[in-house]
């Protein structure tokens, strides 16, 4: 599809209407400023100490336009690469699939486009630097001849004042000069530099496209109304690369393979601008050339079309010199005068859209601007301005814009859904600094981890130093442990103590209850285990409190745990012994034989607590009731057997009893197997695998001795290996089927020794 600047023009009316309002708004706080008082003595005076609050006032103007403008121009010179872009991939939806191909792969040039927007930027703001000057002069020169008019007998200060404001609404802000001395009003200045770069960016993606698809020659299209820069070029071949001037040029025949034929070209796209061609305004497109197929006909010229639309032109600027007059207005006879004078105008513009009928009106093109103004817009919502900045913005941008800002742009219902990606990506951002300041202010790692959830440590986790990460993990443990204690909520350990805040509004008893036992495990603990280690010093930390922090606490914590209930346990210095003193502790049973050591130990202990109840019989002893009642001498705490019986024989030995005997064995036998072994349990395969040595001790003996080192099979030569059936034989006298085919087991396994 051809493409001409007048196709995407329009997209600058948008920036000329910041420049269109902030010019007005720029006179009216001029002509306010001077109608203030304006009867009244001293006027002068007052009027020349008001400057500051007059630059004041004109300074928030020009910092609002500039933040606009460079907004504008980056979407607007966006949006016309693109048009151009699109035009030329329309245009060539003829050619081969490979070509076509080759132009959808190329994707806008981005630098391109930065390059024509940031040209457009500076261009239009460094007149920025002026327009304050400007005001200021303005309003010094309209105080200064209104002050001598009255002096001079020539009219009164009113009527100077409206001539004067009126002679420069008819001149606008003219802040810029250019090269050749011209002095530019503001807001056709920057319509002459915002449409300049739309077309420029709109033409050179089309031109680009085109080439990328191999296309070397345009024609320009024949245009109504042509003016006489453009005429000469009507209908002519030009190439889009070359050396410049006419000449003939052979090329291929587009659809006769190996054909060449002459086509005359004109000279080159670049050297028809520069000769005045496609400048603002004009309507002329180029588009792809094809030898063979393309048909140059002759241009038609219209001079009198021409003609006409330039009076129209005239017409709408004469409306627009009269509303601005209305708009600087001082007096109110002077705004009603210049109200006739644009009646008077727009009535000439319908005499001659009339006798001209292939001419339309544009309405837009008659407010007060530039030109080509479109309608009044509505301003934009916070909400739309939020969107906006994230759509078009980049990362830094969205860092800059608040919490509120940001849901303000999601709510707006203008985003796609990169925009939305962006957004979600720095809301994370921002909640994971905020979590890493919690977890780690200033770099060093919280005392207290249990007021984190589960899924705050682990999203810190991966950014904590080695040493905070072993503490998270040393946390995360002691959660997993919990969740398998009694009275504890499994769904309650892993929440925060926010989430826990929650959860507890609103909640019924039944849910606070727990809420509260969960609130004091984790005080508890908190002040047990400060900084996630056991405290250092025990002694003010009660027994019922380290019998709890040992569910929590680590081999060495059990270690210093276990000391310190021994110190509670020693007798003071010179306690005495026997009846008033406490009992000494018998020395461990050494009979050579593990299971008759096991069962003398616990005789020996049955003995030393006598007549204390067994400790079988303890737990029973925890239920309240019957504690009163065994305090009180209401029940005597049972004993198993006569006293005949424990006295000569001990106490009987049951099947449960020994089952549960029999951990204590195995245990007991690892520890002095690892001691003597040197902790060479396990061989080389059975270490790599990751078995647990402990279960060499119990099971079969041909799983047994396939995983247990050479050192270890000796010290069972040696010592001995019972499987549970051998043992409760062992402990109860009683026959077991089991133990006879175990120890068979045994005894061929070290026979294969």
């Amino acid at each position: 599809m051809p493409i001409h600047p007048g196709m995407v023009e329009p997209l600058a009316d948008r920036t000329r209407d910041l420049y269109a309002a902030a010019e007005e708004r720029l006179l009216g706080i001029i002509a306010r400023q001077l109608a203030d008082g304006l009867d009244a003595p001293g006027w002068a005076e007052r009027k020349l100490a008001a400057i500051q609050q007059l630059r004041r006032a004109s300074q928030g103007v020009v910092d609002e336009l500039g933040k606009a403008v460079t907004l504008e121009v980056f979407d607007v010179v966006a949006e016309a690469y693109n048009e151009g872009h699109r035009a030329a991939v329309a245009e060539i939806g003829a050619l081969s699939d490979q070509a076509r191909a080759l132009v959808d792969d190329v994707t806008p040039n981005a630098q391109a486009v930065d390059r024509l927007a940031q040209e457009a930027v500076d261009r239009v703001t460094s007149t920025h630097r002026s327009i304050l000057r400007t005001v200021l002069d303005i309003f010094r020169a309209v105080v200064a001849e209104v002050t001598a008019t009255p002096l001079l007998g020539t009219g009164t200060r009113r009527q100077a004042t409206q001539d004067a404001m009126r002679r420069f609404a008819d001149a606008g802000v003219r802040a810029f000069v250019d090269k050749a001395g011209r002095r530019w009003q503001l807001t056709s200045y920057a319509e002459m530099a915002v449409r300049t770069s739309v077309a420029r960016a709109a033409t050179e993606a089309h031109m680009r496209t085109l080439s990328d698809a191999g296309i070397e020659l345009v024609i320009v299209s024949d245009s109504p109304r042509e003016c006489p820069l453009c005429r000469p070029w009507e209908g002519r071949v030009l190439a889009i690369d070359g050396p410049t001037g006419e000449r003939t040029v052979e090329v291929e025949h587009a659809i006769d393979d190996g054909r060449m034929i002459p086509v005359r070209v004109a000279g080159t796209l670049d050297e028809a601008r520069l000769a005045g061609l496609q400048h603002p305004n004009c309507r002329h497109s180029v588009s792809a050339y094809t030898p063979g197929l393309t048909r140059v006909e002759d241009a038609t010229s219209d001079p009198a079309g021409y003609e006409a639309g330039q009076r129209q032109r005239a017409i709408e600027r004469k409306i627009r010199q009269y509303k601005r007059r209305e708009a600087a207005a001082v007096a109110p006879e002077a705004k009603r005068a210049a109200r006739i004078k644009v009646r008077q105008w727009q009535g000439a513009m319908r005499d001659h859209l009339a006798a001209h009928p292939d001419l339309r009106r544009l309405r837009h093109r008659e407010q007060p601007g530039a030109s080509n103004l479109p309608e009044q817009r509505r301003e934009a919502t916070p909400e739309q301005v939020d969107a906006a900045r994230v759509w078009s913005g980049d990362e830094q941008t969205v860092r800059e814009m608040g919490d509120d800002q940001l849901a303000a742009a999601e709510g707006s219902g203008l985003l796609d859904d990169r925009a939305r990606a962006r957004i979600e990506v720095e809301a994370d951002r921002r909640d994971l600094d905020d979590l890493l300041a919690r977890i780690a202010p200033r770099g060093t790692l919280a005392d207290d981890l249990t007021q984190f959830s589960d899924t705050d440590l682990a999203r810190a986790y991966q950014h904590l130093g080695d040493g905070d990460a072993l503490r998270v993990m040393a946390e995360m443990d002691r959660r997993d442990r919990a969740t398998r204690l009694p009275g504890v909520t499994p769904e309650l350990v892993g929440l925060s103590d926010h989430d826990l805040a929650a959860r507890a509004r609103g909640a019924d008893p039944a849910t606070l209850a727990q809420i509260a036992a969960e609130a004091a495990r984790r005080d508890l603990l908190t002040r047990l285990f400060p900084g996630g280690r056991l405290l250092d010093d025990l002694t003010q930390v009660s027994d019922d409190e380290l019998a709890w922090a040992m569910q929590y606490a680590t081999n060495e914590e059990l270690l210093r745990i276990a000391a310190e209930m021994d110190r509670r346990d020693e007798p003071p210095p010179g306690a005495p012994a026997g009846p008033d003193g406490p009992p000494p502790i018998p020395p461990p049973a050494d009979t050579g034989d593990p299971v008759d050591d096991l069962l003398a130990d616990r005789n020996q202990l049955a003995q030393l607590l006598d007549p204390a109840p067994p400790p079988d019989d303890w737990g029973r002893l925890a239920d309240d009731a019957v504690w009163a009642e065994v305090v009180a001498g209401d029940e005597s705490a049972p004993t198993p057997g006569s006293e005949e019986e424990q006295h000569e024989e001990g106490p009987r030995i049951t099947r449960a009893q020994a089952r549960a005997m029999y951990d204590e064995y195995v245990y007991d036998q690892f520890l002095k197997a690892e001691q003597d072994c040197r902790g060479y349990l396990l061989n080389k395969k059975a270490s790599a695998a990751g078995i647990d040595p402990v279960s060499l001790f119990r099971g079969p003996a041909r799983i047994a001795y396939a995983r247990a080192s050479d050192e270890l099979k000796e010290w069972w030569a040696e010592h001995g290996r019972l499987t549970q059936a051998e043992f409760i034989e062992a402990a109860t006298g009683q026959r077991q089927r089991w133990a006879e085919g175990a120890r068979k087991n045994e005894s061929d396994q070290q026979s294969k020794r």
